[in-house]
């Protein structure tokens, strides 16, 4: 079972009233909800202030409810105000009843919630894009320890450093923008994957140097899928790379039996009928080719190498898949 509460705020008392924080909220429960084949994926519970006051109160009730009980996945996604208080040195997601001292839900309380959910929560995603709150990746004295600890089968993903700002723009966060579409397919992996470290490196590639950071921290032995769209080569392709590939060094070879769009060179071919069978298997090993699982081995191009009675191979990229699926693993 895998559960998920999402948390937009954008009606804080005027001037801080946000514009992108609901539509982020509900985008992201939407995608959330399902997979790329329509099949289900988090039952999630939205919090939006659209549809009602989100207050401390009722926050923290929300989170508590969200850490009980078991499930392979709990995520929480907030999008609101985030602040730092200096003097007690604690963040807190700001709600629409927070005010000095008590601003929302601490941080620290709820890294703490999530520490303590395990094992019967196995995983837990932190998500949130608000000012301030990579400080949730910089905690102290969580436990009994007093030690700085991220807990076992936490993930936390931040829009930007405890020292800095969540930017908005054309109705988004820029953070949850990016987000979106990342697990929309842009940070799937070869399988149709998307993890918390695929989704952190497409925010980190997006965004500019210049602008705010993305803070990724986790504390995981394996890594949890989001969400999961088409693979980007079908999984029966990679499951014959063994096949077509007996060892990861092999060389396959091809011939112009395997290619029917032949160009400037169907004259020179015309007596070389192709090969059905032999076609289908180089249409495979195209769709390898695009997504970086095979190359050439003489020529620039897939075409030249079948035309030119050439050959291909596997990347390191794909000698990984073809161990995979001879171990069937996938």
């Amino acid at each position: 079972m895998k559960k998920a509460l999402v948390v937009g705020i954008n009606d804080y008392d005027p001037p801080n009233q946000l514009r992108g924080c609901v539509n982020d909220a509900i985008e992201l429960a939407a995608l959330l909800e399902a997979n790329g084949d329509g099949s289900p994926n988090f039952d999630v519970r939205r919090m939006i202030s659209s549809e009602g006051a989100v207050t401390s109160q009722c926050l923290h009730e929300a989170i508590t409810e969200l850490f009980s009980g078991e499930a392979e996945t709990a995520l929480l996604y907030f999008a609101g105000h985030g602040i730092l208080n200096d003097e007690t040195n604690n963040g807190f997601l700001v709600t629409q009843d927070g005010s000095n001292p008590n601003w929302g839900v601490s941080l620290s309380g709820i890294l703490q919630q999530a520490n303590d959910a395990h094992p019967k929560i196995k995983s837990t995603v932190i998500l949130l894009d608000s000012c301030q709150s990579g400080f949730a990746g910089e905690v102290s004295g969580l436990g009994k320890s007093g030690v700085s600890v991220i807990g076992n089968g936490v993930t936390i993903l931040t829009a930007c450093h405890k020292d800095g700002f969540a930017a908005e723009a054309s109705g988004h966060g820029k953070f949850t923008d990016i987000m979106l579409d990342g697990l929309g397919g842009a940070a799937s992996d070869i399988l149709g994957r998307v993890t918390p470290a695929s989704l952190y490196a497409h925010v980190d590639q997006t965004l500019g140097a210049w602008e705010q950071r993305p803070i990724y921290k986790a504390n995981v032995q394996s890594f949890v899928a989001l969400r999961e769209v088409s693979p980007k080569v079908p999984k029966e392709v990679l499951r014959r790379l063994p096949k077509y590939f007996p060892t990861a060094s092999h060389v396959f070879a091809l011939d112009p039996s395997f290619e029917p769009d032949r160009g400037e060179e169907a004259e020179r071919l015309k007596g070389i009928p192709v090969d059905d069978d032999n076609e289908r298997i180089y249409r495979e090993l195209q769709q390898c080719n695009r997504h970086g699982l095979v190359v050439p081995s003489e020529h620039e191009h897939m075409w030249h190498s079948a035309v030119f009675s050439g050959g291909c191979r596997l990347t390191a990229t794909g000698a990984h898949f073809r161990r995979l699926a001879e171990k069937k693993k996938i």
